[in-house]
């Protein structure tokens, strides 16, 4: 039995952390921990957990929890996965890993060190949806891949407006924008279809800057794209093209076309109003629709239900790892080679000029 303690107990963790770790055989969340005492109070009584506290420290230093998993804004993943790390406790990250690079390669040297498994919640490296894609690829179903195209909805992010619970994120420094969250996804997924971005050519459009906080009548500094843009060159010669559109209401879709030498590969969403990585596609080559084997459909969630099923396939993935004795997939060193392409996009798109991913 892995015993889980959760920083950041409400939000995000609420609609898919939660749920997916009680639908899991092999785990028990023990420990919640949020920003005050009576907030984690609140949170343990309705989830039925034990433990409550108010800060991360106290959580990894008790002797019920063997994995944190961090849930908390991207500018406090370090101090909440360093104290995991100080007590020897496994990790898992929500993305970003940090809020830059820097920080990132950081926190997978000390995880390294540490000698624990350390994990981030990229739910599109464990969507079967994705992993069949990247098999089909393998296996040549069109042919030597020539290119990838992209477009994808990364509402709410991005928009004319933000809702008044995002309005920090419009602050670069934050760590949380339409490029760091959902384009970072969403090229993570690319990412385990059809191999790394090593090159990219970008642009990150700001035409805002101020964007009003919905349903208050006032404004905040922007600092952040609404729109990713990018063209590129994967490690297979193959050329991407990408484009993320931010917006101020739910997602519309997303698109992802693969030519090869032999036909081509589309994806769609089954149904619309979620995220690539969230939700199951619609798969077809050459015009004709394809299914997802069962075998690949590991986690006992219905993928129609949004993020929970993914995200309850990445404990999954860290439960095997612990009994194997090796690294989970993805890692934090796979989380800092993300952050890598983020950065190198930022610096294509001050520059003008395309840049190397380091």
């Amino acid at each position: 039995m892995i015993r889980v303690g959760i920083v950041g107990a409400g939000g995000w963790a609420e609609a898919s952390h939660l749920p997916a770790l009680a639908g899991l055989a092999g785990f028990e969340v023990t420990a919640v921990a949020t920003t005050n005492q009576a907030s984690a109070d609140r949170a343990a009584a309705a989830h039925g957990v034990p433990l409550a506290f108010a800060d991360a420290r106290t959580l990894a230093a008790h002797p019920d929890v063997d994995l944190v998993v961090v849930s908390v804004k991207a500018p406090g993943h370090a101090k909440a996965i360093r104290a995991a790390l100080a007590e020897g406790k496994h990790v898992l990250s929500e993305w970003p890993l940090g809020v830059d690079v820097a920080e990132a390669e950081d926190l997978a040297r000390a995880a390294e060190a540490a000698g624990v498994a350390h994990a981030v919640n990229l739910q599109g490296h464990h969507s079967p949806d994705a992993r069949y894609v990247a098999e089909l690829l393998a296996a040549g179903a069109i042919g030597r891949l020539e290119s990838a195209a992209l477009v994808a909805a990364g509402d709410p992010l991005g928009g004319a407006r933000i809702a008044p619970e995002l309005a920090w994120s419009t602050d670069p420094a934050a760590g949380t924008s339409l490029l760091t969250i959902m384009a970072g996804h969403f090229l993570a997924t690319l990412d385990r279809m059809a191999g790394r971005l090593v090159e990219v050519s970008a642009r990150l459009p700001r035409p805002h800057d101020h964007v009003e906080v919905a349903g208050t009548g006032r404004t905040v500094p922007n600092g952040v794209p609404a729109q990713v843009l990018l063209h590129g060159i994967l490690d297979s010669g193959a050329t991407a093209s990408v484009a993320v559109h931010g917006g101020s209401g739910s997602p519309d879709g997303f698109l992802v076309k693969f030519t090869g030498t032999d036909g081509t590969l589309t994806v769609n969403p089954a149904r619309p109003g979620a995220y690539m990585h969230w939700t199951d596609w619609d798969i077809r080559v050459d015009g004709e629709r394809v299914t997802v084997p069962d075998g690949h459909r590991t986690a006992p969630f219905d993928p129609a239900a949004g993020p929970v099923a993914n995200v309850a396939a990445v404990y999954q993935e860290i439960a095997r790892s612990i009994a194997e004795g090796r690294p989970p997939h993805p890692d934090f060193h796979t989380a800092a080679a993300h952050h890598r392409v983020l950065a190198a996009i930022e610096r294509s798109a001050e520059t003008g000029t395309p840049e190397k991913v380091r």
